[in-house]
């Protein structure tokens, strides 16, 4: 069996109208990954209506045009592989689910692609996406001028863009010099997978390059273990199996542990995962654990498990950086949505505004602020209505991350800067 390539999670962020869709399907086009059955199918058609020339973008347009009249279009199509790597697109269509599925683990994103229009330039969601990636932790960026054909391939307008966005970036601490920025149009396939001599002044890497030049993340193995719990199983003849996905640490069989809030302790007595027994679990694995001394209802879904000597942090009252991505009125203290945080859904009450920060740059505008609302970035004080969970993002940034929900949305994403532990012994 051919051993299959390092797994990357690849964000596809930007305003919209700068071409991310139609960036998508033009490397899922490049890289082979959009069935042929569906390419030749197109084709038939773009010959039968005398489009001799079998446009990308017209396959593009077909598969909107499928996705509009609700036909599913086959998985597949999130995937793709380069030479180094297969990736799994993460999809903002509507960045505030696109941030929940972020923070909760869902689809935790290793690295970010920005698209931006070479016309444009940078606009309001260039910066929030920007903010954003910085803030869910996305540490690897990679930026597409995109529409460099509708810019007439002007290398002075394409280095005008790649100012502005040096300047963005480096104010919420992404270094320039680590960022690929690529002049490219997807409508046409320019330097997505091939130079292109239209851009005959560019001679940096292609898209598909810079996809290969990013790094694997690291398992984040030497940190304690955590294990946010998914479900709890009560199965005949073996006991209580909780099951989650570990995100730090190793669990081993025989290891002491600890469930917070729950404060339960036991031992683990087995470890299975795609129903096979395994004498470890490392950062990733989704597993169920039996464990000797815990009954059924000892522990639920959004309790946490970590080792005995080093338990989960229960927090009383935790400071927190947040970005209120959208708010029909203004936040003020008193205010109790629910906090989603690992597998944890808490509502949590808003106990003082502390500071109000520059979005773009993160340096303080106003102490004690007496409101919030759309847009605006700040560090609150937050106190959860019952025992959580939850994490120094600097210390265990898995668990140090939380969206906010309100009204059937996402409102707000933040992470914990500060926590007074609550004493459970």
């Amino acid at each position: 069996m051919a051993t299959e390539k390092p797994h990357l999670n690849l964000a596809v962020i930007g305003h919209i109208d700068h071409g991310k869709s139609t960036t998508v399907g033009r490397l899922l086009f490049e890289t082979g990954s959009v069935p042929p059955h569906i390419i030749e199918n197109y084709r038939k058609e773009a010959e039968s209506k005398g489009k001799g020339s079998f446009e990308f973008a017209w396959v593009m347009d077909n598969l909107k045009e499928e996705r509009e009249r609700g036909i599913t279009i086959d998985i597949a199509h999130k995937r793709f592989d380069t030479d180094k790597y297969y990736f799994t697109i993460v999809d903002c269509p509507g960045h505030r689910d696109f941030v929940k599925n972020m923070i909760t683990g869902a689809s935790q994103a290793d690295a970010a692609l920005l698209v931006v229009a070479a016309p444009d330039g940078v606009m309001e969601q260039t910066k929030e996406h920007v903010f954003l990636a910085r803030t869910l932790g996305i540490n690897q960026l990679i930026i597409g001028i995109n529409k460099m054909d509708a810019a007439k391939y002007d290398e002075k307008r394409y280095n005008e863009v790649k100012d502005q966005l040096s300047q963005l970036i480096k104010m919420v601490g992404y270094k320039p010099d680590d960022v690929h920025f690529i002049p490219m149009s997807a409508f046409k396939g320019t330097n997505i997978s091939k130079h292109s001599e239209e851009t005959h002044w560019y001679k940096g890497v292609t898209l598909l390059e810079a996809l290969d030049t990013l790094k694997e993340p690291e398992k984040p193995t030497n940190l304690p273990l955590r294990l946010p719990i998914q479900d709890v199983y009560s199965i005949s003849g073996i006991g209580t199996v909780p099951v989650g996905r570990v995100e730090t640490g190793v669990m081993k069989k025989g290891m002491k542990v600890s469930f917070m809030p729950a404060n339960k302790e036991g031992e683990v007595k087995s470890i299975e995962m795609h129903h096979e027994e395994q004498p470890e679990a490392l950062p990733g694995d989704n597993v169920g654990f039996n464990v000797r001394g815990i009954g059924k209802g000892d522990v639920r879904r959004g309790d946490v498990c970590g080792p005995a000597d080093a338990p989960p942090t229960v927090a009383d009252e935790f400071t927190a950086q947040i970005v209120i991505l959208h708010h029909p009125s203004a936040l003020t203290v008193g205010y109790t949505p629910v906090f989603h945080c690992h597998t944890a859904q808490i509502a949590c009450t808003f106990i003082e505004l502390q500071k109000k920060l520059d979005p773009r740059s993160g340096q303080v505008k106003e102490e004690n602020p007496t409101f919030l609302k759309t847009g605006d970035a700040a560090i609150v004080k937050i106190r959860p209505t019952r025992p959580m969970v939850i994490e120094k993002v600097k210390e265990i940034p898995q668990l140090g991350r939380f969206a906010i929900r309100d009204m059937g949305s996402t409102i707000a994403a933040g992470m914990c800067i500060d926590i007074t532990p609550k004493q459970m012994r």
